[in-house]
């Protein structure tokens, strides 16, 4: 499950039993990059603020496809074969297959070729591409294929917030040890 000790549901108290009430599934299960956060109630609270503004917070320029498209780019990129692996299939809900995520996925970062990937899509993955293997050779002309694609400022800044967040996310989940066993 993870490198580090967590507390169980059962053993909740206060804040993080509030947390975990509100983002276990209907059979009770609590995704295991959360549970990592136990120990710190306060940044689970913190990550989930992350996660809901970033990724399904209203406005979003960003369909729910390109988004799971830019997490699971940053997630390959970062080695997280657990995000890569979740957000994949979140992919494939809304794409209709698994095949199809899978297919975009390895298009998004240049290890497969694809039909199916569009023009904006592929500049917000080249943008997300050298944000996470080298953020500090980032320049505003990085912004251009973007810009070309029909994204505007507001769109821009919420590719850059999904791929800040997945580098987040994938820095915990790699650096704790994080996987899918229970």
């Amino acid at each position: 499950m993870a490198w580090i000790s967590r507390i169980k549901k059962e053993d909740a108290e206060g804040l993080l039993k509030t947390l975990y009430k509100g983002v276990q599934t209907t059979e009770g299960h609590i995704d295991n990059i959360l549970q990592v956060h136990s120990l710190r109630p306060r940044t689970l609270k913190g990550h989930l603020e992350l996660y809901k503004a970033a990724l399904h917070s209203k406005p979003n320029a960003l369909s729910p496809r390109e988004r799971e498209l830019v997490g699971v780019t940053v997630s390959q990129l970062n080695g997280c074969s657990y995000c890569v692996a979740h957000h994949t299939a979140g992919m494939a809900r809304h794409v209709g297959s698994q095949a199809l995520a899978e297919e975009l996925a390895l298009a998004a970062i240049g290890e497969a070729e694809s039909n199916e990937i569009t023009e904006r899509e592929r500049a917000m993955c080249d943008y997300a591409k050298k944000l996470t293997l080298s953020p500090h050779l980032m320049k505003e002309d990085d912004l251009a294929a973007m810009r070309a694609a029909g994204l505007d400022d507001a769109a821009i800044l919420d590719v850059n917030q999904i791929a800040a967040y997945f580098a987040y996310a994938n820095r915990t989940v790699t650096g704790l040890g994080v996987n899918t066993d229970n």
